[in-house]
């Protein structure tokens, strides 16, 4: 069996790789489509701290191939969406729909794998860059067989991860303005999600101009380039101002409800600070340096009450949003097909990576069969 496997010091594509069967409560699923995601090539560089060998990939979907004697809610031949957020379902954090809390989808290192005869650690409970993986029962959700894999493979990560943030943490309300830092493939979903809730200005920055067109298709209203020169923070109140007459008000009013940062940057962090209104919030989604910091002024906090807040994968509830996500695609309100960028099959990987680092691709989807 081949997949892509990090050695400890880069990532190539192997074959000798093997699979156990699924345990009691497990779910063996051929992968079809897996989205390449930041966080894999995070592991690769160095910034997400894993053991070696290990299978890489978290985003995907395929079609279930064998299921552990317990196992109700999948059986073989199901299509289905695969996330990362193997919960235990008992803790108290899970009886009260609030699974992205459960400490025990936290990690999970696990070693299902085999490369040549020697054990091989998952990746995020999860690796689906290869052609089959084991996983938990609660991490495959059915969806209908006429949604293309390719385009499923995405919701259990970025498009959970961007959603989730302005649907579920943030919980944006109509008429409520919105920034999103990064036009990528989790930057996206926050924005189309932003326009679903009912936003009434949505405002994305990305150092990129070709981003510009992604960022209007997705429902964008406005968008800011950032980069060299640039006032970010003067450009988004310059959009919000506080009044016809000024654009900042008493102690620094005006500015955006809330401000998505899906870059994840120190800097991009304090921009949404200063870009916030009164009573506005940073949503941190994009992952940084396990040591990086950002620095704000306090009193934006304790006088005006704006607040900064993290968000993990979107604190999504995966049976409830990836269903609500793909029957939203099917009635023609939520945007998937458009957020693949370009296929490749998995043998092509390296050609998939440098696109996403040039910024080529909101999201390029690896295929394996």
């Amino acid at each position: 069996m081949k997949g892509l496997v990090y050695t400890g010091d880069k990532a190539e594509l192997v074959d000798g790789l093997d699979v156990r069967a699924p345990g009691p409560t497990e779910v063996k699923v051929q992968i079809v489509a897996a989205g390449l995601c930041h966080s894999d090539l995070s592991v690769i560089d160095g910034t997400i701290p894993w053991p070696a060998p290990a299978v890489l990939g978290h985003e995907g979907a395929g079609i279930v191939a064998e299921v552990g004697e317990a196992v109700t809610n999948v059986k073989p031949g199901d299509h289905v969406v695969l996330h990362t957020l193997a919960y235990c379902g008992t803790c108290r954090y899970c009886i009260t729909g609030k699974p992205y809390y459960c400490r025990s989808s936290m990690g999970n290192r696990t070693q299902p794998f085999t490369l040549n005869g020697e054990p091989a650690w998952n990746f995020a409970a999860a690796s689906f860059f290869t052609e089959y993986s084991v996983v938990e029962g609660k991490q495959c959700v059915k969806i209908p067989d006429d949604v293309p894999l390719e385009s499923a493979a995405l919701v259990g990560c970025g498009v959970l991860t961007g959603a989730g943030a302005v649907w579920n943490r943030a919980k944006l309300e109509r008429g409520q303005t919105a920034v999103v830092f990064g036009v990528g493939g989790v930057g996206l979903n926050a924005i189309q999600a932003a326009r679903i809730a009912g936003a009434s200005r949505v405002i994305a920055v990305d150092t990129i101009p070709e981003k510009e067109l992604w960022a209007r298709e997705f429902g964008a209203s406005d968008f800011v380039l950032a980069g060299p020169g640039v006032d970010t923070v003067a450009a988004v109140r310059g959009l919000l101002p506080f009044s016809d007459d000024a654009v900042t008000g008493p102690f620094e009013a005006g500015g955006a409800d809330w401000v998505f940062d899906c870059v994840g940057a120190p800097a991009t962090i304090r921009q949404g600070v200063d870009m916030l209104d009164w009573g506005g919030t940073v949503v941190i989604v994009g992952v940084p340096a396990p040591t990086a910091e950002f620095t704000a002024r306090v009193t934006h906090m304790t006088h005006v009450e704006r607040g900064v807040i993290g968000c993990r994968a979107g604190s999504h509830r995966p049976h409830h949003d990836v269903a609500l996500i793909i029957d939203m695609y099917r009635r023609g309100v939520f945007k998937l097909d458009e957020l693949v960028t370009a296929k490749y099959p998995i043998e092509e990987w390296q050609t998939a990576v440098h696109d996403l680092h040039e910024g080529k691709l909101a999201r390029g989807v690896l295929t394996l069969s």
